[in-house]
């Protein structure tokens, strides 16, 4: 007996793609003007993220606001006399300008560390981990755009990408209008917020510098308004660094990430704090690994005697977590990225400049050079299986980094938890095969810094080649300008770093951190002598011998300054992650706590030698543990433990501001029945968006100027300092922390107005 097979139902047929610009369309495109301006501004961006990471361990895209940036400055350029710029050029300019920041998120992550670990922050080693790290990053994403960019549209929605494509389109130039393809033109028609203006964003970025200058420069008002309680809830304090970059962060990143970042610093400062405090109080000598009884130690004290080691433990468990997680779409994503990656023979080539890379044998040629060029930098320490472990992991993770940036966005995007993963690997591989000692720290790091970059600029490539694909971009051009971009913010972000490190940075007396004084075996240290930077050189033109102290016998470890006769005579206190804020005549540093950095160094000592104090981070790792059971994101929470409060404070209120205005934008869109993803497009292009990044660039601008004329005019600060303190109501006093709010009250309020649009126009410039 037969029966008649039922027809086979087929699938729809999917939808077809057309770019805003068609790919036979012509217009211009890689200009020198736009290359240059997207390598300007990514520089300038770079820095800004930068500051950005070593204060609180994260950045936000840098697209959107240099694109709004580009599309202003090339409209006024034209009312001069001279051309628009085509969107094509305007692409150009944000790709090239996005490469910064993520450049900037993998230096501040992981080159801090070096420092921690006893080694000199040397400017040919930072230098050359940005720009092979960034460079390789690319060149790893290139074989894998057709993949994941066009053959996966309509499955990875790369957010920001997506977001940033709208941008562009909302501020093309008539001459890109008149060029769009009909379904573009159909499109349009149709869609909403037409208007742009980088009015807003400039508006932002006045008011971040003339604020973080009046606050810091000019102590107008105090920068860190404090509550610290007393009995019966000793120990328990609140603060909160009113800075207008941190409330932009919180409103970019949004109500959720933000509100559990503040809660994880809610936990320490509120919970474990006063719980080791009350524990603590009664015990006569120090509890190891502080060195001081609990009950002589304020709260800050006992946050970094103990509490840094549970975040640490933390953030490690959580990046950990959120990597076995995305274990399923890093499987899915390394099968179908790598699927076409090698075009079959006789395959038909798109003829279409929108489907023309950077041909693959300068892409593999250039990897295998880059690779060599690591091998042989002597400043990286790195060895044959040191190269092996970036090639592997670093094309792992970059593959890894382009899939999930499409799924989740950046923001959301665990690079900390593949840097985690690689410096893991990396130190087990070398304990396995002997590897333990001091030089072998700077081969783990160097590892670790080039993936972590390497994972961080692939995924911001694919958000730039998203972006390309939306408007129809030539993605050669890309991928060039993005190089290029790359190479300079590379560059010019190694000096930075070094600089903000050296302004911060204080000389302690050996008198104060060991009063019975340090000797050291002249012949066990290295040759060469090193003169006190900064400041401080004022008083001591002298060049000593550097002596790297590993333990804590007699006095704290460290880097100290020795003279001829093997006394130590100064302890070098870093600015990035250093303890000391005060210098010996009284004057007050801001120094960077690079809480990731820190757990990179914990990770590779902790291994190799086998020196930390598993206890507490082993409390770490529990919480995280039982945030995960309780579906709630460990790894933001975690980040939040280790940070001070402080800084996760502002952020937070950043985040509510978001919610009040996206509940509100929300309410007023309903009548057009916009998809969720179209609803954050919308929230993504928003005045308040813009503002916030203006808020971050100004103020972190405004920290780096700062930072780096802290040694020019020390004795005006010094100065102006002390009258603030006597005659400034804002800065000192008993009303000090509740009068400085006001200026960040008003400076809330007007971010929550323009991000209801409510004081400005989003009129076309």
């Amino acid at each position: 007996m037969s029966r008649t097979p039922r027809p086979t139902p087929t699938a729809a047929p999917p939808a077809v793609f057309h770019s805003y610009i068609a790919p036979e369309t012509r217009l211009p495109e890689f200009t020198p003007r736009a290359v240059i301006l997207g390598t300007l501004l990514g520089m300038i961006f770079g820095a800004s993220s930068l500051y950005l990471v070593l204060k609180v361990g994260l950045t936000v895209s840098a697209s959107i606001p240099v694109a709004v940036i580009s599309i202003t400055l090339f409209r006024l350029a034209a009312k001069f006399g001279l051309k628009d710029a085509s969107i094509l050029e305007n692409n150009i300019v944000q790709t090239a300008g996005s490469a910064g920041e993520s450049i900037a998120f993998g230096l501040g992550v992981t080159m801090p560390a070096i420092m921690i670990l006893g080694f000199n922050l040397e400017l040919t080693r930072v230098m050359l981990v940005a720009i092979l790290g960034g460079l390789l990053g690319i060149l790893m994403m290139v074989p894998l755009r057709r993949a994941l960019i066009v053959q996966q549209h309509g499955k990875l929605r790369y957010p920001e990408g997506t977001a940033c494509a709208e941008v562009l389109k909302a501020g093309a130039s008539a001459e890109s209008r008149a060029a769009a393809s009909a379904a573009a033109k159909e499109d349009e028609a149709r869609g909403l917020g037409k208007g742009l203006s980088a009015r807003t964003i400039f508006t932002g970025f006045g008011i971040g510098l003339a604020y973080k200058t009046a606050m810091v420069a000019l102590k107008g008002w105090k920068d860190t308004p404090e509550k610290v309680f007393g009995p019966p809830f000793a120990a328990g304090s609140v603060a909160a660094e009113i800075s207008p970059e941190l409330l932009g962060v919180g409103y970019i990143i949004g109500p959720k990430i933000a509100s559990v970042m503040c809660a994880g610093g809610v936990l320490a400062y509120l919970v474990l704090i006063p719980m080791i405090k009350f524990f603590g109080d009664q015990i006569a000598g120090p509890l190891p690994p502080g060195t001081i009884p609990i009950h002589d130690m304020g709260p800050n004290q006992v946050r970094g005697a103990y509490v840094l080691y549970i975040g640490a433990g933390a953030v490690a468990a959580g990046g950990i977590i959120s990597l076995a997680r995305s274990l399923p779409t890093i499987w899915h994503g390394l099968r179908e990225g790598l699927r076409d990656v090698a075009m079959p023979r006789g395959a038909a080539v798109d003829p279409h400049r929108t489907d023309h890379d950077i041909p693959m044998n300068v892409v593999f040629g250039g990897i295998v050079l880059l690779v060599l060029a690591i091998m042989a930098a002597r400043p990286l320490h790195m060895n044959v299986l040191g190269a092996v472990l970036i090639v592997v992991t670093g094309f792992l993770f970059v593959t890894v980094s382009s899939r999930l940036t499409g799924e989740i966005g950046s923001s959301s995007n665990p690079i900390s938890g593949m840097t985690v993963a690689t410096l893991l690997l990396t130190c087990i591989v070398f304990l396995a095969v002997g590897w333990t000692g001091g030089a072998y720290y700077v081969t783990a790091l160097s590892v670790g810094g080039v993936v972590c970059i390497a994972a961080s600029n692939g995924g911001a490539t694919s958000q730039d080649l998203k972006t390309g694909y939306l408007v129809g971009a030539t993605p050669r051009w890309q991928q060039v300008s993005i190089l290029i971009g790359a190479l300079f913010s590379a560059v010019m972000l190694g000096p930075i770093l070094l600089k903000l490190n050296d302004a911060a940075t204080v000389y302690v007396p050996i008198r104060q951190v060991a009063p019975a004084g340090l000797h050291a075996d002249l012949a066990s240290l290295p040759p060469g002598r090193e003169a006190i930077r900064g400041v401080q050189a004022r008083d001591d033109a002298r060049a000593y011998r550097v002596w790297h102290k590993t333990d804590d016998v007699g006095g704290p470890q460290g880097k100290y300054l020795v003279d001829d006769s093997g006394n130590a005579v100064w302890l070098v206190d870093p600015g990035i992650n250093g303890t000391y804020r005060t210098r010996p005549d009284g004057t007050e540093v801001r120094k960077f706590d690079a809480p990731k950095a820190t757990l990179m160094s914990y990770i590779i000592k902790g291994i190799l030698d086998r020196h930390l104090p598993w206890g507490l981070v082993l409390f770490g790792v529990m919480i995280a543990v039982i945030l995960e059971m309780s579906n709630i994101p460990s790894l933001a929470f975690a980040v939040g433990v280790y940070l001070p409060l402080s800084s996760s404070s502002p952020i937070f209120i950043g985040g509510a501001v978001r919610w009040l205005v996206d509940r509100a934008r929300r309410r007023e869109l309903a009548a057009h029945r916009l998809s969720e993803d179209q609803l954050s497009a919308e929230a993504d292009r928003s005045s308040g968006v813009l503002l916030a990044s203006g808020y971050i660039a100004g103020g972190a601008i405004a920290g780096i100027i700062i930072a780096f004329m802290a040694g020019v005019f020390d004795r005006a600060d010094a100065a102006l300092t002390i009258w603030s303190r006597a005659h400034n109501p804002f800065f000192a006093g008993r009303y000090a922390d509740l009068l400085a709010l006001v200026p960040f009250l008003l400076l809330t309020a007007f971010l929550l107005l323009v991000g209801r649009e409510k004081l400005m126009a989003t009129k076309q410039p």
